[in-house]
C-alpha cells in the first residue's frame, strides 16, 4: 500500500526541503498545505492542498486521509499542539520541525495520550534541533559517565530559509531562559556571554552566545548523569551577531515583546541577508563537544558538521527520520524527542545515505 504524508507549511523553505527528501528516499505520495492556491509546479507524487491550520474540521480530514503527518508550519513560539492532538486522535504517526521551547513542552504533554493510541510522534527533528541532538547522543554513548555537553551552531545569511526563521531568532530574545549549570537550572540571559569556537573550515574562530533552543532543557532530562548543557548560537557574517546582541540587550523589552517589531525585525534582516548571501553562503555548521569519565580519566570527545545549505540539511534531518517511520525502522509510540527517539545505528544510515560526514575525534 502506498504511504502517504502531509506536509503542514510544505511550500516554505524548510517544507519543501523536507518534501524533496522525501521524493528522493521513499516512494510516498506527498501533499503539501499552504494557506493561499499554489500556481507552481511539483513532482508528479507531490500533490497540493489549500488549508489554513485554524480550520479545524478540514485539518482533521486531512490527516484522516494520511499515514504520517510533518508540521512544518511555524514559528512554533505561536503554535498550539493542536496538530498533535489531532493525529493522536486519528491513529496518524507525527513529526515537527519545532525549535521553541514552549511548544516541545506543549507537546511532551501529550506523552500518554500517544502511547495509549500507538502514535509514534517526535519533536524538533530539523538540523539544529534534530540532527545536532543525535551528534549528542552519538557521543553520550563514548563515554562512561557523560558530564558536559556544549553545544555550537553558526549559520552563514539567512541560511536558506524563509523569513520565518528570523522570527524565530528574535522571539528567542524577548526572556531569559532556563539552563541546566553545574548541577542546577539557572537563568540564562539570550544573546550573551560570546564564546570564540573553532569551528572547522570555512567558518574557523567565530562567536556564538547563549540562545534557548529546546536542547537546552531536553537533554538534561535525556542523559540525567550530565550535570552542564551550553546551547550557544552565532551567525555570518559576524556584524549580525552585533546587532543581534543589541536587540537583545539595548531595544526595551517591552519593544522586542511586540509582535510588530518582531515582524519588522525579522523582514529587515531577511533583506540584508539576501544581500550577504552572495558573498556569505546559506551554510551551517554544528558542533557537538562532550566532557566526560572515560576508562577512569576525564576526556572529549568532539563531533563537527558542515552544510552548504542550512534549510537542506533540516530537510535531511527530518526526512530521514519520516523515511524510518514510513519504512516500520522506527516505532516508538509516545512523544519524545529526537535524542531518545533515534537510535545511533539508525541515524549514522541516515547521514551516510544523504551523503552528510561528521567528523569526531578526541581533544
Amino acid at each position: 500500500m502506498t504511504e502517504r504524508v502531509l506536509i503542514l507549511g510544505g511550500r516554505g523553505r524548510i517544507g519543501s526541503s523536507v518534501a524533496q527528501d522525501l521524493v528522493t528516499h521513499t516512494q510516498a505520495q506527498i501533499t503539501i498545505t499552504g494557506r493561499t492556491a499554489d500556481s507552481g509546479t511539483h513532482h508528479p507524487r507531490i500533490s497540493f492542498l489549500v488549508l489554513d491550520l485554524a480550520e479545524f474540521d478540514k485539518l482533521r480530514e486531512a490527516i484522516a486521509s494520511v499515514n504520517l503527518v510533518i508540521h512544518c508550519a511555524g514559528p512554533f513560539h505561536y503554535r498550539d499542539a493542536n496538530v498533535l492532538k489531532i493525529c493522536i486522535e486519528q491513529g496518524v504517526n507525527y513529526i515537527d520541525v519545532s525549535d521553541h521551547r514552549s511548544f516541545t513542552t506543549k507537546a511532551l504533554h501529550y506523552y500518554d495520550a500517544a502511547v495509549a493510541a500507538g502514535v509514534t510522534a517526535i519533536v524538533n527533528t530539523g538540523i539544529f534541533p534534530g540532527i545536532s541532538n543525535s551528534m549528542v547522543h552519538q557521543g553520550v554513548e563514548e563515554f562512561d559517565v557523560p558530564k558536559k555537553i556544549h553545544l555550537s551552531y553558526l549559520v552563514s545569511g539567512s541560511g536558506g530559509a524563509g523569513v520565518t526563521v528570523m522570527r524565530t531568532t528574535f522571539l528567542g530574545l524577548q526572556n531569559p531562559f532556563d539552563a541546566w549549570i553545574d548541577g542546577q537550572w539557572q537563568a540564562v540571559k539570550p544573546y550573551s556571554q560570546r564564546e570564540i569556537i573553532d569551528f572547522p573550515s570555512p567558518y574557523r574562530h567565530t562567536g556564538v552566545y547563549w540562545f534557548d533552543m529546546p536542547e537546552t532543557f531536553t537533554l538534561p532530562h535525556a542523559f540525567p548523569e550530565v550535570k552542564t548543557v551550553i546551547t550557544k548560537f552565532g551567525s555570518v557574517p559576524d556584524f549580525y551577531n552585533h546587532l543581534t546582541w543589541i536587540a537583545a540587550h539595548v531595544f526595551p523589552k517591552w519593544l522586542m515583546q511586540q509582535r510588530g517589531a518582531i515582524e519588522f525585525l525579522a523582514h529587515v534582516s531577511h533583506f540584508m541577508t539576501d544581500v550577504t548571501n552572495r558573498f556569505s553562503g546559506i551554510g551551517v555548521v554544528v558542533r557537538s563537544e562532550i566532557t566526560g569519565q572515560k576508562d577512569g580519566q576525564t576526556a572529549i570527545y568532539c563531533s563537527t558538521l558542515v552544510h552548504e545549505n542550512t534549510a537542506a540539511a533540516s530537510g535531511c534531518g527530518t526526512g530521514s527520520i519520516a523515511q524510518f517511520l514510513l519504512e516500520g525502522k522506527l516505532n516508538k509510540p509516545g512523544v519524545w524527542t529526537v535524542e531518545q527517539a533515534l537510535p545511533t545505528d539508525l541515524f549514522t544510515q541516515a547521514m551516510h545515505s544523504r551523503g552528510i560526514k561528521i567528523n569526531h575525534n578526541w581533544l
